[in-house]
């Protein structure tokens, strides 16, 4: 992880270095070929337009162009915070995005297109984009943002070494959170595509919970409870899950998401650039708002002779979410300024969480909202990272104002910036989708 000063450009490639035209070019490829899996002919036919329907909508998004932007959210997992910042965050957010719109019902769920989480940012996602009896989100940020700080207890716990304190209670303790929450909501029973990593122990390799998947196949659709648990299960503490999708096709053996995919950002990036059934228009980062939350970077005593394995779990987990902010960063370009926000405050020592735990989750809180005052670190191409003029609050309410000026875009546009599917009403049966329904205000 690179360090940060405040000075405008900090550590990495000399400030008198220039990027020779070549090593540019080379970046260019892998970023567009291999980092995020798009080039400009789709290869999976299944999945994409024929070449000549995208000849056909490549011509049509060139004579309008008007197709806007697919807006994606992503939250972290592992980090200082236990998920308060990234919460707090999208409660600062929503409070901005309603008092902006002039509607005091606007929900989270209303501005994004894409949600993507893991660990504790997969249990956020499930809580703000899970569809509730009246058909709005269950929680709203707000909510959500309460709901964590009064089951923070249930949820987490410290581990022996005081470091980790992301390890899980008994399974029974957290089905039944979840179970009073979710009841027997799917993937199918969400209101936007989301995406929510694990590990699979079975598979040795990742495995998405995506509500794309669940949709085409009910091998692919798990209860909402069971991905809760399964994207926050502690390798070190709680030990691996076993679940099985709603038709028992499926079966994996689940740890933490942020073991493979503590940040998912580009995992949600090549979601939706590959995905052309729901997002048509969508050719390149360019199309795109992305709003990628962090949960605060940990410090360590690095006299420290010995650390426990949940220390360094702790340090995989934020350092490869480091990565994927500056493989995303160098994606995006210097286009990317309005088009990709990070939120990663660096540089606070959370509180420790055995002297009084019920203390904490308020000293968490207020952690967090001094995270937000400070000012926001951006990855800088080839040079590291920088410190700029703009606080993370004022990054967020400038976020706020691009997502309702690409939502009131869509109350005008002829072309549909999104086509979402949508489950066939219960009871469920395999074949699980509808008619596709044309979006581009949703």
């Amino acid at each position: 992880m690179a360090a940060v000063s405040t000075s405008p450009m900090i550590n990495g490639i000399d400030s008198g270095f220039e990027v020779d035209k070549l090593t540019y070019e080379i970046f260019s490829i892998l970023e567009n070929k291999f980092l995020f899996g798009y080039n400009n002919e789709p290869k999976n036919p299944k999945n994409s337009l024929s070449s000549e329907n995208q000849l056909s909508v490549d011509g049509v998004k060139s004579a309008k162009h008007n197709t806007g932007k697919v807006r994606i959210l992503c939250i972290d997992g592992i980090g200082s915070t236990d998920g308060i910042l990234a919460a707090k965050s999208l409660s600062h957010l929503e409070a901005c995005l309603r008092r902006k719109s002039g509607n005091p019902n606007a929900h989270i769920a209303s501005y994004f297109d894409v949600a993507a989480g893991s660990g504790v940012g997969g249990i956020l996602a499930a809580l703000l984009f899970t569809r509730g009896r009246d058909g709005f989100p269950m929680f709203s940020a707000e909510g959500a943002l309460k709901f964590l700080m009064e089951n923070r207890r249930k949820i987490f716990r410290s581990s022996s070494s005081g470091i980790f304190r992301r390890a899980l209670r008994s399974p029974s303790k957290i089905e039944k959170v979840f179970g009073n929450i979710f009841g027997e909501c799917t993937l199918k029973d969400t209101l936007k595509p989301v995406l929510i990593p694990c590990y699979d122990l079975i598979t040795r390799a990742p495995f998405l919970f995506s509500r794309a998947d669940a949709l085409e196949m009910d091998g692919y659709d798990f209860k909402m409870r069971d991905v809760c648990i399964a994207t926050s299960a502690d390798p070190v503490s709680a030990g691996p899950v076993v679940m099985k999708s709603i038709d028992g096709r499926t079966e994996i053996m689940a740890v933490d998401g942020g073991v493979a995919m503590n940040n998912p950002t580009a995992a949600a990036i090549t979601h939706v650039l590959n995905n052309k059934h729901e997002f048509p228009f969508c050719n390149s980062v360019s199309d795109l708002l992305v709003l990628s939350l962090g949960n605060g970077v940990s410090e360590f005593n690095t006299g420290r002779p010995n650390i426990s394995p949940a220390g360094f779990a702790r340090i995989a987990g934020e350092g490869a979410s480091d990565m994927v902010d500056q493989a995303v960063s160098m994606a995006f370009g210097d286009g990317g300024i309005k088009n990709y926000v990070r939120i990663q405050p660096i540089g606070m020592k959370a509180p420790k969480t055995q002297a009084n735990p019920s203390k904490t989750t308020r000293d968490l809180l207020g952690m967090t909202e001094e995270m937000l005052r400070q000012k926001n670190v951006e990855s800088v191409l080839f040079k590291g990272k920088k410190v700029v003029e703009s606080s993370n609050i004022e990054k967020l309410d400038l976020f706020g104002g691009e997502l309702i000026k690409e939502q009131e875009r869509r109350k005008t546009s002829i072309l549909p910036t999104v086509v979402l599917k949508h489950a066939s009403p219960s009871p469920r049966t395999s074949s699980a989708t509808s008619l596709s329904t044309l979006s581009s205000g949703c």
